[in-house]
């Protein structure tokens, strides 16, 4: 009975066009196209100079900012206010002020400062836009200290040098920070879609009736459903998989033997869950809101795009009954540390904790008319 079942299942998915583009097209958009949308890099800031010296020294400091590949330089005032204007009018996003006897201050060694003004409508690109032309002012300092011979050491100030090393992801590459996010955004929407849109849709067109006259057992209806979606999400992470790598480079650091079961098990509840949303729905308009509702709230609070560390007190606790949190986890252990399965093994009894309860759930919510 289960081969007729499975049988038919496949047969709607071939011959359901929008199924089978949503299968094709969901990692293909998740993987090669959104990885440039959600960049986390800030480039292009628009820059603004008042410039009171007119030295050489401040000149050649608006021209080391001004050549960055951080900075536009899109405006030199004459004075702070009118720079305001241009602030306020969103032509700008930085303001440098060098203040008057710049050069003679920094040649006598006394303290003398630049006012860096920062249009924070967008606290994102104000922030790191701050810090980029910070370093280059500092720089900047140090070189023409060097030049002038006032190193710390002659002043009998301690100095030190500082070196940094990134682990696990060492030129900061927001792609590989992304990339594995977006992979399980495009299983969880395609697996949760494609089990609830098939169930409601033959709801819809009445041929589920046919089946629930049937001597068919609810758990081996759910059973045919599920088996084909877990095979879709196992193509369908193939597919994000080889578009990371073919696209940007991206290959999990860690064993391929490793990252299948974790699939296998999420990709199970994530089919389940779109099943149960489909038993308690009647049409398609009713299980896209609801199926929205709730894979909004999981993927904003799985700490794939913000760091759960940084919610409040209350929000951490919540996301302990978060499949998508262990899997995100697991998943950006995987690609960037290249953990073993001993080290995640909590995670993998949580996921496999979370795909029985909602699987049973599935059988138990399915109402078979007879």
């Amino acid at each position: 009975m289960l081969k007729y079942l499975l049988e038919k299942e496949f047969k709607q998915i071939i011959r359901n066009p929008f199924m089978s583009r949503m299968i094709l097209m969901m990692p293909i958009m998740s993987i090669a196209i959104f990885p440039f949308v959600t960049t986390q890099e800030v480039r292009d800031v628009k820059l603004g100079i008042v410039d009171y010296d007119h030295s050489p020294v401040s000149e050649r400091l608006v021209q080391k900012a001004a050549s960055s590949d951080y900075f536009q330089l899109v405006d030199v005032s004459p004075t702070y206010q009118k720079a305001l204007q241009s602030v306020e009018a969103g032509q700008t996003d930085l303001i440098l002020e060098i203040p008057q006897d710049f050069e003679r201050d920094l040649y006598r060694g006394e303290e003398t400062e630049v006012l860096i003004s920062a249009n924070s409508v967008n606290g994102t690109r104000a922030g790191l836009g701050t810090q980029y032309l910070s370093s280059i002012v500092n720089d900047y300092s140090n070189e023409l200290r060097e030049k002038a011979g006032l190193h710390a050491t002659e002043a009998e100030i301690p100095t030190f040098r500082t070196s940094m090393s990134y682990r696990f992801n060492s030129t900061l590459d927001y792609l590989v920070f992304m990339v594995p996010a977006l992979l399980i955004v495009a299983i969880t929407q395609l697996c949760c879609s494609l089990t609830a849109l098939n169930i409601v849709g033959e709801k819809e067109s009445g041929t589920i009736e046919q089946i629930n006259v049937t001597p068919v057992p609810k758990s081996l209806f759910i059973l045919a459903k599920l088996i084909p979606n877990w095979l879709v999400g196992f193509v369908a992470t193939l597919i994000g998989v080889a578009l990371a790598w073919g696209i940007h480079g991206l290959l999990p650091v860690g064993s391929w033997l490793t990252f299948v079961p974790f699939v296998g098990v999420y990709v199970l509840f994530a089919s389940a869950f779109g099943m149960v949303i489909s038993n308690y729905s009647n049409t398609m308009q009713q299980a896209m809101f609801v199926m929205f509702f709730f894979t909004m709230i999981l993927l904003m609070t799985c700490g794939m795009f913000t760091p759960i560390e940084s919610m409040p007190k209350w929000a951490q606790t919540c996301t302990a009954v978060n499949p998508l949190r262990y899997f995100a986890e697991v998943m950006r252990l995987i690609y960037l540390k290249g953990s073993a399965f001993t080290e995640m093994l909590p995670h993998f009894f949580w996921l496999c904790s979370f795909a029985l309860v909602f699987n049973v759930w599935a059988v138990v919510s399915y109402k078979k008319k007879s």
